[in-house]
């Protein structure tokens, strides 16, 4: 009987000494549930608290950066808190996994507001639009004012300045670029865009022009001209098809701004238009001193001109005279001499009148002035 109790207590004793190590376990388990719940709200709202950063600032995500790379980054320029007992690294790492956004970063440049959460910053760089990086080449642009634009003092643009590339050599288009890249770089982008540009259009010409228009040079040349002298992309075709109409005649081409060219040289813009001594003066660019086409381009080109001299409107048209001062009015054609000169006159009595009107408008702000009302300018 002795021995049956001594059984049953050894039994209890055990069940009890398994219960309290299930029961241990258990409060194990429920504790690191706990620590894993803490530690959850508290990364979270580590993620979408308030940022720390007081003033917009602009933030670079590298070219192929990766999420942890680029928090690393971020915590670095304190854009997001530093010293944490959870490093903001791996919050950021971690809420960009949890929102399985790790692998939609972009690379560029973006403006992040004050106070930007990790959060924010999160959707910015992955959703948002980084901020534009980039040189224009205007149509009419001469080399030297484009590589003038690419050396000017530019902390985004790295590297030494460009030599003066050849004039037509760019394509008149806008380039982007990413911070950091070389001047060269963005040159050499130019000059590929004309090539290919230029191969295309020259391969889908209109072989009509052959006859003059011998090559792409050729059509470069003239296509610079076509687009100094109208900025009206609906009389391009026209406007070329008076110098080829021209050239086919054995006429000089007779146009303004390749005279100044050969004044200027391309490094400077005359807004004017030649005197009677440069008219007279004999340089290579002189097209009422010359014969057929200047030894080269004056400008680089836009696309639309190219293609205007490859495909020019089918016309006899020898001659053009703007409208009027304002060069959006555009221009009025003629086949003959005569006609021309009648166009020449309509331009000179609306030109004359536009200066009378505006001396009077300047005599009428001038009386105003006097009478004390504020004029503004324009």
């Amino acid at each position: 009987m002795a021995n049956e109790r001594n059984d049953k207590k050894s039994k209890r004793r055990r069940r009890g000494g398994l219960v309290d190590i299930i029961n241990g376990l258990l409060m194990l388990v429920v504790l690191g549930m706990l620590g894993l719940v803490g530690v959850f709200l508290y990364g979270a709202s580590q993620f979408y608290q308030a940022g720390v950063v007081k003033a917009d600032t602009n933030f670079t995500v590298e070219r192929g950066s990766s999420v942890l790379t680029t928090a690393r980054r971020l915590e670095e320029q304190g854009l997001i808190p530093q010293d944490q007992i959870l490093p903001s690294e791996w919050l950021f790492w971690a809420g960009a996994r949890a929102l399985k956004k790790e692998n939609d970063i972009k690379a560029g440049v973006y403006a992040l507001r004050a106070n930007s959460s990790m959060s924010d910053i999160l959707i910015e760089i992955t959703e948002g639009k980084p901020l534009d990086f980039f040189v224009n080449v205007i149509p009419g642009d001469t080399s030297f004012q484009v590589a003038e634009r690419l050396n000017q003092q530019n902390p985004n643009l790295s590297g030494d300045p460009v030599v003066l590339p050849s004039e037509g050599s760019l394509l008149a288009i806008r380039y982007d670029y990413f911070p950091g890249d070389s001047r060269q770089s963005v040159l050499d982008k130019m000059q590929a865009a004309m090539k290919d540009r230029l191969d295309a259009i020259w391969q889908g010409r209109d072989t009509r022009i052959d006859d003059v228009i011998k090559s792409p040079a050729d059509l470069v040349t003239l296509a610079s001209i076509v687009e100094k002298e109208t900025g009206l992309e609906t009389e391009r075709p026209q406007v070329a098809a008076v110098f080829i109409n021209r050239l086919r005649k054995n006429m000089r081409l007779q146009t303004d701004p390749t005279v100044l060219y050969g004044v200027t040289e391309g490094k400077s813009v005359l807004s004017r238009g030649p005197t009677s001594a440069e008219l007279k003066q004999k340089t290579a660019y002189n097209t009422y001193q010359i014969d057929g086409l200047p030894p080269g381009p004056i400008a680089n080109p836009g696309e639309e001109a190219l293609k205007a001299v490859a495909h020019p409107a089918e016309t006899k048209d020898l001659y053009f005279v703007a409208k009027s001062a304002n060069p959006a009015d555009g221009h009025l054609f003629a086949e003959t001499y005569a006609q021309h000169r009648k166009n020449v006159s309509a331009y000179r009595k609306a030109a004359a009148e536009a200066e009378s009107e505006a001396a009077k408008e300047a005599l009428e702000a001038e009386a105003a002035k006097d009478a004390g009302e504020a004029v503004e300018t324009q």
